[in-house]
């Protein structure tokens, strides 16, 4: 199996998280799933070489902050074609607000981040409950991050992780099916202190195995 982890850098970076040093991580937990792994710091080019990829995952963030598109060579034909075809789309934490360029993205993972909406509390310690999700028993873990609230939800997904939110529960992970694509959406992984918990790590191979349709027993 064989996975691209889209990371930010350029348009896609932001001074708040740090993918050159979240994606290695999320590449040492794919690997470890059996997955064999590259991270792409040129997002765009990711998207565009997708003929060979099982997985896609992408840690990236809002290519519009600045509304500055220079150097942007969006291929929307490429990811519109691979999701058709069926392939595992992984999205992590700001990944809700990127590849804008890209018409299928939002409506594919099912939600998106809304400037001046969408909001999260001080990052801290925050207990996260999951349950729902193929092969994984209900549990919970404690992790460093951030907690998303408020996002647009676009169509009809199930969630398999909750965090406490601002006062009452939003969803940290769900899971939904584009066209012929298995979609899982992980909204924690602000940076790398939120993969020091091993539930967090377990919740992301699982989700990554499911997207591909692989088993998810241990």
């Amino acid at each position: 199996m064989r996975a691209v982890i889209a990371s930010g850098t350029g348009r896609y970076a932001d001074p708040w998280h740090p993918f050159p040093k979240t994606s290695p991580l999320v590449a040492e937990i794919l690997r470890d799933a059996g997955f064999e792994v590259a991270v792409d710091p040129d997002v765009d080019h990711a998207v565009a070489h997708l003929d060979d990829v099982d997985l896609l995952v992408v840690n990236a963030g809002d290519p519009w902050r600045d509304h500055d598109e220079t150097g942007a060579t969006p291929a929307p034909d490429a990811l519109a074609a691979a999701l058709e075809r069926g392939i595992g789309v992984i999205a992590l934490h700001c990944a809700v607000a990127s590849l804008r360029d890209y018409p299928e993205w939002a409506p594919a993972i099912g939600a998106m981040w809304v400037p001046g909406l969408s909001y999260h509390p001080t990052a801290g310690v925050i207990s996260v409950a999951v349950g729902g999700l193929p092969g994984q028993p209900h549990s919970s873990f404690e992790v460093h991050d951030e907690s998303y609230c408020r996002l647009q939800r676009l169509g009809r997904s199930t969630v398999v992780a909750e965090h406490p939110g601002d006062g009452s529960p939003e969803p940290a992970a769900w899971i939904r099916e584009a066209g012929a694509s298995r979609v899982a959406v992980d909204v924690l992984g602000h940076d790398e202190r939120s993969y020091e918990s091993a539930g967090h790590r377990e919740l992301l191979r699982r989700l990554a195995l499911w997207a591909v349709q692989a088993s998810t027993r241990p």
